[in-house]
């Protein structure tokens, strides 16, 4: 075991560190007792995650401690949910889990988002910390405070900014996740690359077959610089008044993709990445951006190996969920767009073009088909 390496996050509401390193996980109480007196945690995680880490967490903290209440809902994205929420928050409550308690969320972005979220509103907000164990959550859900559930509407509607205390992501995990989990990761990996500039992109791209195969080095250096750039996007806007709206390139469309296909039926990552595509055409036709930058982005997707869904979906359907999304402003669906690496654009569009760029999105779609 390496000493981790220290990201900090500076945030008005709480500042924290990120750590980042191989073993982690079974030094989770060491590290967890160094920022809090609370000798009483809920360890929130889901079924999967449980059978290959809950125990060693759980005994982590024990021989730290800490007296452990364990919360395991099921797997998937079903259970972000409001539904799954009110359960987790019933448990916390019948356990007797009290204000200065905490909450140790032990999974991917859904049991991350799902624990912030009960941290978040349950006795008006109790603290909590992350240990991410996808590439996903660990360069994206984890960082930054946002928490929440999906509703009916739509993808994570119902949510709260909830600054964790501490954030472990243990490297060593990564070896477990199934290939099309480390996809879904490297596409957010791929869309920070776009944020942060033309030399983040061709590190990206040159290193594409070591991340593929996995090798140590390269994944922490990859996860390290990820959760850099989003540790400054989120220092200097909080709250997503600005800056940190660039985080959502390749989302606007992607969510969409997710809510119209069924959750679950699509990877987030592979969903994303078809986002940036579709928000790399927006660039070119609406703001004369260099087709260069979308032949950059793809050379970088495609050496990372993240396929193309098979999937266009209803025109209709698809501009509905996107003017449902919580980025939405005044009726107007807006884009976090990259005309150049290291540049971000915000661009309302309105639904005459809109309808139009998605259905030419989705006759390509259909051609590959």
């Amino acid at each position: 075991m390496t000493a981790p390496s220290r990201i900090d996050v500076r945030a008005a509401a709480a500042s924290y560190s990120v750590l980042v390193g191989d073993g982690l996980l079974p030094a989770a109480g060491e590290y967890v007792a160094r920022v809090t007196d609370a000798r009483r945690c809920a360890l929130v995680t889901d079924a999967t995650v449980d059978a290959l880490y809950g125990d060693t967490v759980a005994g982590s903290l024990s021989e730290t401690g800490f007296d452990v209440v364990r919360i395991v809902v099921p797997p998937g994205e079903a259970s972000k949910s409001w539904p799954s929420a009110g359960a987790v928050l019933e448990e916390l409550a019948g356990a007797g889990v009290g204000r200065s308690d905490l909450i140790v969320a032990l999974g991917g972005g859904v049991v991350g988002d799902l624990a912030g979220f009960c941290a978040a509103v349950y006795l008006r907000g109790i603290d909590y910390v992350q240990l991410p164990t996808t590439l996903l959550a660990q360069v994206d859900s984890s960082v930054g405070g946002k928490t929440g559930v999906d509703l009916a509407a739509g993808k994570n509607l119902a949510g709260s900014f909830k600054q964790p205390l501490l954030v472990l992501a243990d490297t060593d995990v990564l070896t477990s996740l199934v290939p099309l989990e480390w996809q879904s990761g490297l596409a957010e990996v791929a869309k920070t690359a776009m944020l942060a500039g033309p030399g983040r992109v061709e590190w990206m791209t040159r290193h594409a077959g070591a991340l593929l195969d996995r090798e140590a080095g390269v994944v922490r250096e990859a996860v390290i610089a990820a959760i850099e750039h989003k540790a400054s996007v989120v220092s200097a806007d909080e709250l997503e008044a600005d800056l940190r709206e660039s985080l959502n390139y390749g989302h606007t469309l992607g969510h969409a993709i997710e809510r119209v296909a069924g959750y679950g039926t699509i990877a987030h990552g592979v969903a994303v990445a078809e986002g940036m595509r579709f928000a790399a055409r927006l660039a070119a036709n609406l703001l004369d951006a260099p087709a260069q930058t979308g032949e950059i982005q793809e050379a970088m997707l495609t050496a990372l190996g993240i396929a193309r869904p098979a999937y266009a979906g209803d025109v209709e359907a698809l501009v509905a969920a996107m003017h449902s999304d919580k980025k939405a402003r005044g009726g107007t669906v807006r884009f976090a767009l990259v005309p150049d690496p290291g540049r971000y654009v915000a661009l309302p569009v309105g639904d005459d073009v809109l309808e139009r760029e998605v259905r030419e999105w989705t006759d390509t779609v259909d051609e590959r088909g």
